[in-house]
């Protein structure tokens, strides 16, 4: 058995670890693994290595891939899927494994559905594949996100200020929550519930009135006030997946702000700060057990299907489950939040 193994989409801290557990399972059940450069380009344009256990030796606690990434989309590419075939049957590859949110396991999907056999593992900060409780990266971003929020404390009560901490999440809020929670946000505005500045504001006034006088705000990059369509967008130019880069909603809402309030307010954002570095226990963990699940997946002809968690158990569900929309927040926790408010 020869088993391709390809990471695509935004990187994360923990896809490392996933890659080191491919391999190892594959060497104990003697299937060889040709790693994929570059995420689906790597296929299109024939960009393969084989990989051993000495090529995964040291990178547990390595942050982004070995293998590298793209936001390639061979179904948006001349003769791209065609490529993809070729080259499969070149090397003789029977299976592929990828690692990826959305976009990286709907290519999967799609070349699944033309015959292809096709094992997805997801991957993505933002948390927001269905069918699995938990994607590889997110717990690292988020302990990011909580990390910044509480050195961002000390600085906001020292010079009584409002600070604003934009981090990301284009659709789902999960970042924003579970990092705003965990690191004592005042205010958390999500991409699912649309915001009014009145309501911020007057949050501000009431912990003024208790003689707390600073604030933190944390908000997703998708997050925008009531009313309004349009979400603050850095550049217009779509990648093959059709999204424009977001960002500024955290400047926007600072400025407003400081007009509204009075009070000095500051912007930090975190971008790719919350890709990066070395991925927490949890993460290591997580992404341990779904690549060795995705090789066993392959064993038993699983096709079609992502590795997922539920209930902390490691199990799998189909593609057409897994990407049938975006899972956002939890809207319990989001209600937890605002007791502390």
């Amino acid at each position: 058995m020869r088993i391709a193994l390809v990471t695509g989409g935004g990187d994360s801290s923990a896809i490392n670890a996933a890659i080191r557990s491919v391999v190892h399972k594959c060497y104990a059940e003697n299937y060889e693994v040709i790693g994929i450069k570059r995420g689906w380009r790597g296929l299109v344009l024939d960009e393969v290595e084989p990989l051993f256990l000495g090529s995964v030796k040291g990178i547990l606690q390595a942050g982004g891939t070995i293998l590298g990434s793209s936001r390639t989309n061979p179904f948006k590419m001349d003769h791209g899927v065609e490529n993809v075939i070729v080259n499969l049957r070149k090397h003789g590859i029977d299976a592929i494994i990828a690692i990826g949110g959305e976009d990286t396991n709907g290519v999967a999907h799609r070349l699944a559905e033309q015959g292809v056999k096709c094992v997805g593992v997801p991957q993505t900060i933002d948390n927001d594949l269905r069918g699995t409780d938990y994607s590889i990266g997110f717990d690292t971003a988020a302990s990011v996100a909580m990390d910044a929020l509480d050195k961002l404390h000390t600085t906001a009560a020292a010079h009584h200020r409002v600070m604003v901490l934009e981090v990301m999440g284009r659709d789902s809020g999960w970042i924003a929550l579970l990092g705003g929670i965990a690191g004592g946000a005042d205010t958390i505005l999500v991409p699912e519930v649309p915001f009014t500045l009145e309501e911020i504001e007057k949050r501000i006034e009431h912990r003024r009135a208790m003689n707390r006088d600073y604030s933190i705000v944390v908000v997703s990059e998708g997050a925008k006030p009531a009313g309004m369509e349009a979400q603050q967008v850095r550049d217009q130019k779509k990648d093959d997946f059709g999204h424009v880069r977001l960002g500024g909603i955290g400047e926007w809402l600072a400025y407003e702000l400081e007009q509204r309030t009075g009070y000095e307010t500051r912007v930090t954002h975190l971008g790719h700060l919350q890709r990066g570095g070395t991925p927490t226990l949890f993460d290591r963990l997580l992404a341990t057990r779904l690549g060795e699940h995705a090789v066993e997946m392959v064993k038993r002809g699983e096709f079609d299907h992502m590795a997922c968690m539920s209930e902390n158990k490691v199990t799998s569900v189909p593609y057409s489950e897994a990407l049938a929309g975006k899972k956002t927040i939890d809207l319990s926790l989001y209600e937890l939040a605002k007791v502390f408010y």
